[in-house]
């Protein structure tokens, strides 16, 4: 009974620390709440214009509003979808809403609305 325990215990923490590894955002929080970031700690985005899995930011916009890019070897997981672009790439969605970084974020968790673009929050796609 012991070392079975120990084995389901040891699996669930495998499990979890591979689930950890997969999710594209981290969770930080900022003067307006909690918001999701990238790697680096800058805070993500979502463009009002854009419909439910699909980006409506493309050529120019991106120059400001750069998308979260999902690598080829991303796999979609629990509320994170991959969308594909106009151009042919793949960003990182968050409840099918695409999510982007700031050309000229430079601090850590700081978030601001702008041009459509609004902050997400970690408990839902926008506030």
């Amino acid at each position: 009974m012991r070392i079975s325990l120990i084995a389901t215990l040891t699996a669930a923490m495998i499990a979890s620390v591979a689930v950890a590894q997969t999710m594209p955002t981290k969770i930080g929080d900022s003067a307006k709440g909690k918001v999701l970031t990238s790697d680096n700690g800058m805070t993500l985005y979502v463009f009002d214009r854009d419909a439910d899995g699909k980006s409506a930011c493309n050529a120019a916009c991106t120059g400001i509003w750069p998308p979260l890019a999902a690598p080829a070897s991303a796999t979609a997981t629990g509320d994170y979808t991959i969308v594909a672009r106009d151009d042919g790439s793949e960003q990182w969605a968050y409840k099918k809403r695409p999510l982007y970084n700031w050309k000229n974020d430079q601090i850590k968790n700081e978030a601001i609305d702008a041009f459509g673009f609004v902050r997400t929050p970690n408990s839902r796609a926008r506030q």
